[in-house]
């Protein structure tokens, strides 16, 4: 079968769950025996979300081949299982910078450059490339924004030319809008879909699928109206109700026959049923697991999006272990010795979370100290984990002055600093050390047991500086392990002080790999040890 592509687009307002939708589609369509990838393409002029604060923006999620990405790639993986790439997020300034070196270059022979065709060319190159290098049955691809954006019309004028040229076999658009409810009126207002409806078909392209976003049930007669409107066929007008979950979208869109509509409009006899056991058994469990555990998040933004994949994460891992993990923000700028333990009071564990730059350092170095000796289970990422490095250090080894050279220069005892082959390069982000690199693992640590007695692991990495190797031994010699090791580069990946009862650091980022069928080994680790202390307590 021809690779068939298919656009999620959205309109009236952003935020409706495009990211969700191309997620739970994707779930279906590879429930049923296809080969699926799931892409992004957003509309800002930034190369990646690297350097985006996360309030504006969210996470930076990073691709196993070292990709720094928009945070729906984590749904896309979480949901599916698929490892992205790359080629998976694009946004208009990779494509303009792309144009713009082959210009330099001479490739265009001179031509006037322009944003038609050569910009959309571009687009239309990039949006075909995933299955060019895989065989692929589906490719889904997501555009960022909203309909009547400035910025997002190029994506979208690429995307009339391709449904041209592949034909309605091989190209569908499938358009996410609102559909609000007035209380002053007591009713649920169509025009807005209408109006964004008529939007896309200005541009050129004509929607086959509607997904309608609402927190009330939509009547056969509003979708009726709404199909009329847009011609759009009735069957093919989706409601996407509020849910308790995400993860309950797929079964949702199941029911109303979200793939079956779309597998009809390109052409294709469905093979199978989806077979979606494990996810419904997953489903089961979670509702089932009513117990609560709370988890502080020890960090400096005080947002859900800033932290998602650690939060689906301690969900996942909550989940089969039976608990319903409630998330608790703890802002490590609030952190004081005075105020540590009321902080904290009623926490089972204690995550302390990655970041980048000097704000709320010091809080959680606090509270890593604070963990370390009331023996409260504590798994620290990243920063968290430099901070667990540095809070010993100046604690146990009795370097009052110990820092990370990122926060302090003249730091004496620079335990966490940068690599020297690092220290030259000056572009923003050429010295990040991104993507998955193996790891050895110590035998007989806490760490090992996690990972079920695995001796080399593959983790995903996003920072510049690094444990210094120079104090390594004098951390083993009073209690603090180095049990993780990059066996290339010698680097220390994994700290853990095997005395406690869960004291893990790790430098890279496990919540990037862990999804709904298989929920990472450290974060079910460290759950069990909250339970079980909370259990003893």
């Amino acid at each position: 079968m021809e690779s068939k592509y298919i656009f999620i687009t959205g309109g009236v307002a952003s935020s409706l769950g495009k990211g969700i939708i191309s997620a739970s589609l994707g779930k279906l369509l590879q429930a049923r025996g296809y080969n699926i990838t799931i892409q992004k393409f957003d509309p800002y002029i930034n190369i990646d979300p690297g350097t985006l604060n996360p309030y504006e923006h969210g996470e930076c999620y990073v691709t196993a081949d070292g990709m720094e990405t928009d945070l729906d790639l984590g749904h896309y993986e979480r949901f599916t299982g698929i490892e992205t790439t790359r080629d998976n997020s694009v946004t208009t300034g990779r494509i303009y910078l792309s144009v713009i070196e082959r210009e330099r270059r001479g490739d265009y022979l001179g031509k006037t450059i322009q944003v038609v065709p050569h910009i959309t060319d571009e687009i239309k190159r990039r949006i075909l490339l995933n299955a060019t290098k895989q065989p692929l049955d589906f490719v889904i691809t997501e555009i960022g924004g909203t309909i009547g954006d400035i910025e997002s019309q190029p994506f979208l004028e690429a995307i009339r030319q391709l449904r041209w040229e592949l034909g309605p076999r091989r190209a569908i658009n499938v358009h996410l809008t609102y559909v609000p409810y007035l209380a002053a009126a007591g009713e649920l207002k169509t025009k807005p879909t209408q109006t964004s409806v008529k939007q896309l078909q200005g541009l050129g392209i004509q929607p086959e699928v509607l997904v309608l976003r609402t927190e009330h049930d939509l009547s056969d007669q509003i979708r009726e109206k709404v199909a009329h409107f847009c011609n759009v066929d009735v069957s093919a007008v989706i409601q996407s109700q509020d849910l308790p979950s995400i993860y309950e979208v797929p079964v949702n869109m199941l029911r109303q026959g979200l793939d079956t509509v779309i597998l009809q409009k390109l052409g294709v006899k469905p093979t199978r049923k989806p077979e979606l056991g494990p996810w419904n058994d997953f489903l089961e469990r979670r509702n089932k697991a009513t117990k609560e555990i709370k988890i502080a998040l020890v960090g400096k933004y005080d947002l859900q999006d800033a932290y998602k994949s650690i939060i689906e994460s301690l969900a996942h891992a909550g989940t089969y272990n039976d608990r319903k993990v409630k998330a608790v923000f703890v802002n490590s700028e609030n952190i004081t010795n005075e105020n540590v333990s009321e902080q904290l009071q009623g926490m089972a564990g204690v995550v302390i979370c990655p970041g980048f730059g000097s704000r709320g350092i010091e809080g959680k170095i606090i509270a890593a100290a604070y963990t370390r000796t009331h023996n409260i289970p504590t798994f620290g990422i990243c920063l968290g984990m430099q901070m667990m490095v540095i809070e010993f250090a100046r604690n146990v080894l009795g370097y009052k002055d110990a820092n990370s050279s990122e926060m302090d220069v003249h730091t004496p005892h620079n335990v966490i600093d940068m690599m020297e082959e690092q220290k030259s390069i000056t572009q923003m982000g050429g010295t990040m050390r991104l993507g998955a690199y193996e790891c050895q693992l110590l035998k007989d640590s806490k760490t090992w047991e996690a990972y079920s007695k695995q001796n080399i692991i593959k983790e995903r990495h996003r920072h510049r500086f690094e444990f210094n190797n120079r104090y390594q031994e004098e951390y083993e010699s009073n209690g603090m392990k180095c049990v993780g090791i990059n066996p290339t580069t010698n680097l220390v990946e994994i700290v853990e002080i095997p005395a406690l009862k869960w004291y893990i650091g790790t430098q890279f980022h496990p919540e990037y790999s862990s999804t709904v069928l298989h929920p990472h080994p450290l974060f079910m680790s460290f759950i069990k040890a909250c339970i079980d202390g909370t259990a003893e307590a």
